[in-house]
């Protein structure tokens, strides 16, 4: 088997999975936080991987979005136990992909801090310390990296400068890195131009300037140690238009822009977003607007604009992943 980074040279597209955390609520597995479910659904987890393996996912994310000290207090947890939920986080896709009997990657998940860091918000009375925030990181993704992940996918990053951050503890371990933020619709009162813009206000372009600068590495420019860029998820809930698969799109061709303007070549490019815009049903339980044959209808559109990851984040199902892995498999050979 290639190892991911001899993977990336291929033109083919690779499929990862879909959405961790809407599998679980689906199992009516509802915990304080996901990552929880390592230790106390094993079986679950085992399964989730599972499904989206034989939907045709050529890599796999593990259950550790939230696995940070810093998520596991919120949830009444003592932060010792990340490191335990992480090395068991890996162990269970490793045991889905050896079911499997396939060859797939396994990436080591990396969300966000649970809210403003200090070098966003100026202190650390809205925010959490640059230094925690630093070392919650380092414990996760090295913890990661012993346990053997394929790659590291840092996702789902509102703030370009956490991203750095975490970056910089990446590089360490030599693995492959994906850096991927979620964006809004935002429109420049000057120009009318919409541009995809986070939570903090960060654009694709302020990523890319914020790893060149070396702020939160020393001095260093961190853009050769990343080696996917792109974007996930996607929280509008108002504008269709700008939702799930053509969020992905319209973002991709904006990161594509600014790559380019950087004069920055070689990065493949990361989507996968949620499945629509989330809605309560009748029974108050949240669904996703965006079916599997919707979504598998932009698949084409998203490759020509140049992803090459291709999976889906929150509400994204298995049946979603095999309507993405047969119109990626007929783009490829046709």
């Amino acid at each position: 088997m290639k190892t991911f980074r001899e993977r990336l040279k291929s033109d083919e597209p690779i499929v990862y999975d879909g959405g961790f955390g809407s599998q679980l609520f689906a199992r009516e597995i509802e915990l304080t936080n996901s990552a929880l479910a390592n230790e106390l659904h094993p079986a679950a987890v085992i399964s989730i991987h599972s499904d989206y393996i034989r939907a045709g996912a050529a890599a796999i994310g593990t259950n550790t979005f939230v696995v940070s000290p810093l998520h596991l207090q919120m949830a009444g947890r003592d932060k010792s136990d990340a490191q335990r939920l992480t090395r068991l986080a890996v162990r269970h896709a490793k045991t889905a992909v050896a079911q499997s009997e396939k060859e797939l990657y396994i990436a080591g998940s990396v969300g966000p801090s649970p809210g403003a860091i200090e070098a966003d918000s100026g202190d650390t009375t809205f925010g959490i310390a640059n230094a925690d925030v630093r070392e919650a990181h380092k414990l996760v993704i090295h913890t990661l990296a012993e346990e053997g992940v394929d790659f590291l996918c840092l996702e789902t990053m509102f703030s370009a400068k956490e991203a750095a951050i975490a970056v910089d503890i990446a590089r360490e371990t030599h693995l492959p890195t994906a850096v991927n933020m979620t964006y809004k619709w935002t429109k420049e009162r000057r120009t009318g131009k919409v541009i995809y813009r986070t939570d903090w206000g960060h654009s694709a372009a302020d990523l890319l300037q914020m790893l060149a600068s070396g702020e939160f590495s020393r001095g260093v420019s961190l853009l050769d140690c990343v080696d996917i860029i792109g974007l996930n998820c996607g929280a509008e809930s108002r504008r269709a238009e700008h939702s799930g698969m053509p969020y992905a799109i319209t973002g991709t061709q904006q990161l594509h822009a600014a790559l380019a303007e950087t004069g920055i070549h070689g990065k493949r490019m990361m989507a996968y977003p949620n499945a629509g815009m989330p809605k309560l049903d009748e029974n108050h339980k949240t669904v996703y607007t965006q079916t599997p044959t919707e979504m598998a209808s932009y698949i084409s559109l998203l490759i020509e604009a140049g992803a090459y990851l291709i999976g889906g984040c929150c509400g994204t199902t298995p049946e979603h992943i095999k309507a993405f892995r047969e119109i990626v498999d007929s783009f490829v050979h046709a």
